[in-house]
């Protein structure tokens, strides 16, 4: 069973991602923010991570900067989701995907079994 991480502070989100992609046979652990997520990452490393750009305490630039910086995660698949568009974010976060929100159920599903497949 291949394992998800979501990190979003919306508990809305990280509820329905939860169902939905626990369907689909994935397991899925949730954190609400970046400092969370990089405790929860070094706990269970997870296949994948759907990380939220906008969250206090440590926001998605920072998390995945974070993960870029240490070699121990350099493999790890980041979809990055934010109300933003791509063009707003720097250009120093390099997720595997981006995701605008909202964005389709389908849309999420292709590109977690896109990035898993590799």
């Amino acid at each position: 069973m291949r394992t998800l991480l979501v990190v979003d502070d919306e508990v809305g989100i990280t509820d329905a991602l939860t169902d939905l992609l626990g369907d689909e046979g994935y397991l899925v652990l949730v954190a609400h923010n970046g400092k969370d997520g990089l405790k929860r990452i070094a706990e269970k490393r997870p296949d994948l991570l759907l990380l939220d750009y906008m969250m206090p305490v440590m926001d998605g630039r920072e998390l995945l900067l974070a993960l870029q910086a240490d070699p121990a995660y350099q493999g790890l698949p980041v979809i990055l989701m934010s109300a933003m568009p791509r063009s707003s974010i720097p250009p120093d976060c390099k997720p595997a995907a981006f995701l605008r929100k909202p964005f389709e159920l389908d849309q999420l599903l292709a590109e977690v079994g896109r990035l898993l497949a590799r």
